[in-house]
Formats: C-alpha cells, sequence, structure tokens
C-alpha cells in the first residue's frame, strides 16, 4: 500500500481537471483549488471544472459517481484543506511566476512530508526549486502526465539532486498501482522524453510533408500504421491535440535548447499553420484544422487542407504505390522511389537518429525511452524496437544516406541489436555498449515474457495454454481481433481438461488490444453464403458446451479482459467463475448489431444475473425489461466500472488499473479462489413467458414509433424477447438453463438464415458500422 491517501490538485484547466478525476477513478479523495470568482459562488471555477468534466467526451471519470470524490475550492477560501493531503499537484498556467507564487501559498499550508510536484511539460525542475526552501525542495518533484490522463498511460517522473528518493517511490508506486500509469523517469532536460522526441518526429513530418509535395493524407498513411504509429499520423494527431499548442512547445525548445540541437535546427514556422491558428482552425476543439467536417444535405463531408494553397477540398483515399507496400513490409516502404518512400526516409532517418543521441541525456537506457513513446505517443514499438525492426546495420546505411548524424550509441549497436533474448530473458544495450537484462517493476506479470522462456501446454491456430506458476494455466487467444472460432473453442474445452488433470485453476488472459471482439463472423457469413447450416449449428452448439463447462468447472477459470470484451468476448466473462478486469474494459452483447441475439449462453446469464439481483426492481417483468435493454440496445460499458453496473461484473470481481499487473492479479485471484472452490449449482428459474414478451412488445413499439427502431429491429428484438421471457412457459413454472440455451439456438439459427442478417453482417465487414436495415 502507498502512504497517498488523499490528493490535492491546484488548477482546475484542461490537465489539472482531468488529473483530479483521474484520482477519482481510482477511489482517492480528491481536492480541486483555483482562483476565487468574485459575486455567486466563489468556488464557481472549480464546480464548473467538474461539471465540464461530466459532460466530456471521451470521458474524465470511469463512472459518474467518481465525481462525489472531487471536492471543489478556491485559493483563497480553503488553503486549510491541503494540510490533510498526502500529495499535492500544481497543474496552474505554465508561467514561472504563477507557479512560484503557488508553492509559496502550498508551502504555508502544506503538511510535513506532503509530497508536492508539478505537471509542468515546458518549465525545467531546476528553475522551478529555485529560490525554494529547503523544506519544500526535499518533497518536490515533477509529475508530467498526458492528455487526457485517464487515457494516456505515461507518466513522466523528474527528481531533482534535493528531492528525496522516498517521496520519489512513494508517487512513483502510487501512479503505477493506483492510478495505471506506465512510470518513467526522466532527466531535467527540455521536453522530457516523449515530448522531445515526439516533437521533433512532428516537425520533420510536417516539414517533409510540405517539401516534397504530399497531402495530409498520404502523410498520415505513411506516419501511421506501417511504422506501428497510431492510424492518426501526424496531422490526424495535431487536429486531436491543438494546433495552437505547437507554437508554445516550439517557443519552449528553441528558449531552452542549444541553437545545435538538431530539434531547434529544423524548427520551422509555416506561415499556413500561423494562418490556420488565427483564423481559428486550430483542431478538433476549433473550427476544424488540417481536417473539418462540413454539412452537405443531411450528411457531413470530411474534408483536408492543401498544404500549398490553405484550401479545403474533399478528403480522398491516398493512392500512392509505397503506401500500399509499406501496409506490407516496412522495410520495402522505406526503400520505395516515390516522394512516399522519401518522405518516410527523412522523417524516420530524422527521428531515429535523434532518439539514438538522446540516450543517456534524457535518460538513462533505451527502454524508459521506448516506454514513453509507447506509452505517450501510443506507438506500437519504441524508437530503438523500430531501429531492430529495421535492422540496426539498415538503420545506419539509412542515416548516411539522408546525412543524418550516426549517434555514438547507434555506432556502438552496429552488428547486434538494441534487444535480444538470452536464456529466456529480454536483455538490452547499454550506453557501454554490453547487455543488461530488462527489470519489471514488481508486481508485474507479462505473458511475453513467460512465452520467451517456455513452451506452450497445448496449442493450436487460434490459441495457445501456458503454464504461469504456482499451478495455473493461462489461456491466451490469438485469432485475428482475438475473435472466437471453432479451434478457439476446441483449445478452451482441453485447457479445462488439462487443468482438472494437474493443475489448480485458469486464466483465460492476452496480451492482445483486444481481449475479444466476439464470434468470428466473417466464417458466419462465408458458412451462411455457402448453406452450410449445419456448420453453423455446430459452432453454436460447440460454444454452449464449452461455456457451460467453464461455468461448472471443478476448478476455478478467472477471466482477465482488457479493451473490448464484445458478444463472445463478453459471454465468456458471464460464464467465468470470477472476473478480473483491467480499467479500461469495454464489454456488452452486440450481436443485434449484426441481426442476431447472444447465442452462447449470453440471454441465458443476463436472465439469471438480472432476476437474481438483491438490488432488481419488484416483479417478474422489470429485471427482464432490464436484461432486454441492455441487449436489444446493444449497450457496450465504457469502463470496468460501469460494467459492473451492467451486472458483467459481480460486485466480487476485481478491477486492476495498471494493465501490466493485470495478470498476476487474475492469477492471485485464481489462487484465492482455488483453496477451497465449489463450482456453482444449476437451479432453475420462473419466468413471465409470453406475458413478459408482450411487455417487451409494447416497449419495442414505441421505439418504432419514434423512429429508433427498423421493421427488422423489431424481428430481431421480438426473438429476443421470446428467449428472455422463457418461451411458451409460465411464472409458476420453473425453466432450466439448458432449456433457455435451446430457446437461445432456436433464435439464432432462424435469424442467420435471413438475408437482412447476412446484410447486416457484410455490411459491417466491410465498413465496421452496423446497418440500419
Amino acid at each position: 500500500m502507498t502512504g497517498i491517501r488523499k490528493v490535492a490538485v491546484i488548477g482546475s484547466g484542461v490537465m489539472g481537471g482531468g488529473i483530479a478525476a483521474h484520482i477519482a477513478n481510482a477511489g482517492i479523495p480528491v481536492v480541486l483549488l483555483d482562483i476565487p470568482k468574485g459575486g455567486g459562488s466563489r468556488n464557481e471555477i472549480a464546480e464548473k471544472a467538474i461539471e465540464r468534466l461530466l459532460k466530456t467526451d471521451p470521458a474524465p471519470f470511469m463512472h459518474p459517481k467518481n465525481a462525489r470524490l472531487v471536492t471543489p475550492g478556491n485559493l483563497e477560501d480553503h488553503l486549510s484543506m491541503l494540510g490533510d493531503c498526502d500529495w499535492i499537484v500544481e497543474a496552474v498556467l505554465e508561467n514561472l511566476e504563477v507557479k512560484h507564487a503557488t508553492y509559496e501559498k502550498i508551502e504555508r499550508h502544506r503538511r510535513e512530508g506532503s509530497i508536492v510536484s508539478s505537471n509542468t511539460s515546458t518549465i525545467p525542475l531546476a528553475d522551478l526549486v529555485a529560490g525554494m526552501p529547503q523544506r519544500l525542495a526535499r518533497d518536490f518533484c515533477i509529475t508530467h502526465f498526458f492528455n487526457p490522463p485517464r487515457y494516456m498511460r505515461l507518466l513522466e517522473i523528474v527528481a531533482g539532486p534535493k528531492t528525496r528518493p522516498d517521496a520519489v517511490a512513494t508517487v512513483e508506486e502510487f501512479c503505477d498501482v493506483t492510478l495505471g500509469k506506465g512510470v518513467v523517469h526522466a532527466k531535467d532536460r527540455p521536453g522530457f522524453i516523449a515530448n522531445r522526441l515526439g516533437g521533433l518526429w512532428i516537425q520533420s513530418a510536417i516539414g517533409a510533408a510540405m517539401d516534397l509535395g504530399l497531402t495530409v493524407e498520404e502523410a498520415d498513411a505513411i506516419m501511421g500504421r506501417p511504422f506501428g504509429f497510431p492510424r492518426t499520423g501526424v496531422f490526424s494527431l495535431l487536429d486531436l491535440v491543438g494546433i495552437d499548442l505547437m507554437p508554445h512547445i516550439a517557443e519552449s525548445m528553441q528558449r531552452t535548447l542549444p541553437a545545435t540541437d538538431p530539434y531547434v535546427v529544423n524548427l520551422r514556422d509555416p506561415a499556413l499553420i500561423r494562418k490556420m491558428i488565427a483564423d481559428g482552425y486550430t483542431g478538433r476543439k476549433g473550427k476544424g484544422g488540417f481536417y473539418r467536417l462540413v454539412k452537405s444535405g443531411e450528411s457531413r463531408v470530411k474534408e483536408a487542407i492543401d498544404l500549398k494553397t490553405g484550401e479545403y477540398r474533399k478528403s480522398e483515399e491516398p493512392q500512392l504505390e509505397s503506401i500500399r507496400v509499406g501496409a506490407r513490409d516496412m522495410a520495402a516502404l522505406l526503400a520505395h522511389d516515390d516522394r512516399g518512400g522519401e518522405f518516410a526516409r527523412r522523417v524516420m532517418a530524422m527521428t531515429l537518429s535523434y532518439a539514438a543521441a538522446l540516450v543517456p541525456e534524457v535518460a538513462d537506457t533505451v527502454v524508459a525511452v521506448d516506454e514513453a513513446m509507447r506509452w505517450g505517443y501510443s506507438w506500437k514499438w519504441g524508437p530503438f524496437e523500430l531501429i531492430d525492426k529495421i535492422g540496426v546495420d539498415a538503420t545506419i546505411k539509412l542515416l548516411e544516406h539522408t546525412k543524418q548524424p550516426v549517434p555514438p550509441l547507434l555506432q556502438r549497436a552496429k552488428g547486434r541489436s538494441f534487444y535480444r533474448v538470452q536464456e529466456g530473458a529480454l536483455e538490452y544495450l547499454d550506453v557501454a555498449g554490453k547487455y543488461q537484462k530488462v527489470q519489471r517493476r514488481p508486481g508485474v506479470l507479462l505473458l511475453e515474457d513467460i512465452k520467451r522462456r517456455s513452451k506452450s501446454v497445448l496449442r493450436n491456430a487460434s490459441a495457445s495454454l501456458w503454464d504461469i506458476g504456482d499451478g495455473v494455466l493461462c489461456l491466451e487467444f490469438h485469432t485475428k481481433m482475438n475473435a472466437f472460432d471453432g479451434d478457439l473453442m476446441d483449445l478452451l474445452a482441453k485447457s479445462l481438461v488439462e487443468v482438472k488433470r494437474a493443475y489448480k485453476a485458469l486464466v483465460i488472459y492476452n496480451e492482445g488490444g483486444n481481449f475479444s471482439v466476439g464470434a468470428n463472423v466473417g466464417l458466419a457469413l462465408f458458412a451462411a453464403n455457402l448453406a452450410l447450416w449445419p456448420l453453423i449449428e455446430e459452432l453454436e452448439a460447440k460454444g454452449q458446451t464449452v461455456f457451460k463447462a467453464v461455468k461448472y468447472a471443478d476448478m476455478p477459470v478467472v477471466a482477465a479482459p482488457a479493451g473490448m470484451a464484445l458478444g463472445g468476448g463478453c459471454e465468456i466473462l458471464l460464464h467465468s467463475s470470477a472476473v478480473q478486469a483491467h480499467a479500461e474494459t469495454y464489454s456488452g452483447l452486440v450481436e443485434v448489431g449484426v441481426g442476431l441475439i447472444p447465442g452462447w449462453g449470453g440471454c441465458k446469464e443476463m436472465i439469471i444475473r438480472h432476476t437474481r439481483n438483491p438490488k432488481r426492481p419488484g416483479g417478474p417483468i422489470p429485471p427482464l425489461a432490464e436484461a432486454f435493454q441492455a441487449i436489444g440496445l446493444a449497450k457496450v460499458s465504457k469502463s470496468a466500472a460501469e460494467a459492473r453496473d451492467m451486472l458483467i461484473l459481480r460486485e466480487s470481481d476485481g478491477i486492476t488499473m495498471n494493465r501490466d499487473r493485470l495478470l498476476a492479479d487474475a492469477k492471485a485471484k485464481a489462487l484465492a479462489l482455488a483453496k477451497e472452490y465449489k463450482p456453482p449449482k444449476s437451479e432453475p428459474i420462473s419466468l413471465p413467458g409470453p406475458t413478459g414478451a408482450a411487455a417487451m412488445g409494447l416497449a419495442l413499439d414505441d421505439l418504432r414509433h419514434q423512429g429508433k427502431a427498423t421493421e427488422y429491429d423489431m424481428v430481431v428484438a421480438g426473438k429476443l424477447a421470446h428467449v428472455l421471457s422463457g418461451g411458451d412457459t409460465d411464472i409458476i413454472e420453473e425453466i432450466t438453463e439448458d432449456r433457455l440455451s435451446a430457446l437461445e439456438r432456436e433464435a439464432f439459427q432462424s435469424l442467420v438464415r435471413e438475408p437482412r442478417t447476412l446484410a447486416r453482417i457484410e455490411h459491417m465487414l466491410e465498413t465496421g458500422k452496423p446497418l440500419r436495415n
């Protein structure tokens, strides 16, 4: 446990408010202070900030109730509140005078030993502590959150020579375990790590795109997926974060870096960007940016700016050959002779050269730089991991070809790689040219590390079973988007047998971007188009059988989702003995979007959970109506906390804030359950039958009259209502789980044969969006 039980945030702007919201997400009370407002409530600025946070999308709060943990106040009347706080975060204007004045107020009211930090991104720590009393300097550091604080994982910590190590350790543990942050220690250098390198990457991409006459779409396509960068690329990223931030960052870098630094040497001030900012085209928060949406009749059309003329035109898919080859082969993109290939060479050479030059200036290891870029800029691979993918020697040739310097660190790596696996352990190349083991933080357990040093217990094309120690096995999905297919179901069934044979428990977990998006609907469409109905029937029956075996297994099965757990991915959660979910788990039964209903026990389990929920409304119809609404509207939780509200998670299920700690937490939960585990007993339930279906039908009619339900929505929802109400039963009768499963199969099989369902599936596969037919 950390020593931080209450936090204060000074400054309720975008960053300060977001930091306060995320601390509240962790269940920690927060005092949010800002300057007093004249007239009305003197706390109005902080109060309005909380109101804004509750309306913001994507939501800073993981659950609206978390706002109750944030207490608004002002910097004149409520400074005494700081006396109860263990950590005080300053997030005021990036102005040194303002910050120093704030520290004077904090110092007069904080308690002995409380930690004070600044969220600054542009002011060196040395300037912040200049003239600071020794008592405060010992407790002071920089904690640089990335925006938005809930979703961006990186937290850079910068400690000064006077900062006491135990204060840094306390903040690090709290931010890691309680807030779920990826903590990186940076040195007191301009821009720290991520913004120093990320800023140069962006600047070099803008300059090269303008020089080579690329469109913004072409530049974003190249500086996106081919290199493992987010698909926003560069220009769309700037629209997202705000184009008007660029001049402020540039000014700070110019002021604090030497004139010979590549960041300063390559810095530009394009007239186009100055004009965009002056005209209010600052990105998504303004009238638009490099892209904008304009109304055209009943629809909206996406437009992109012409980098030469500054005029907007209809956005178009880029057609460069280098983009096509780059989707498959990074090296082929870098070698291509069109302007897209030249753009890639210029930007990546400058970026990778700069990255190698920054170690050890901004951080002691290549690992810290890679983590900072993965967590702060959502790169799939950090710069040194990218160099390894391209090849160290090939990277050196690229730098020489583009006349970029080859830093000493890169020269030392010649003929080798920055990372290697030695005797099952991951190692990195240090600044002296020697390999060191990559050290995980205490309590972190990663499947990628286990896979390096061991062989799978069982494996097929869709899943693998791994021994994670202490008698626990881990089932990993590795299909596209971790979708369920027959092979995955087969290995899940075999895993249950293997655990019963010689182990204590099973954890279902993977380290993909999403836990599972559900069934492989592409396979279902293929089978339906060939009228292979027995294949579809077999897969549905297999899913029901295997998921039932999970629920009633003799040993605990713990599901550990992160990201999307949709459709079948949600159904496996519903059947598991327990769930240990990452806080950012987005789960729901979404089958109606493709004209189907849940077919692997999802309907059955939601009925059971809603009818047996001790907090449910009275009478037989209300709990069914709640289940009907959740499934019929394809509701998806926006966090694990919301999944608990939806009864996808139980009160006894756990939530882990840090993604890297999820597997360890799930394993601990599995072992705790295994000590005296007894599988649940199947108990019949009473359902209202046609009376309940009729009641749900009335709600459906209302939606149709409001134009919110199409004719085919009525058909699908009618089948769903029939299943949820128990079919042809009566409230005085009892219905078994097997009977509910049979109702699911009947409804699913009738819908999957419908041409309108197949049209919905095809449209979803082609566009990623539901068809309203």
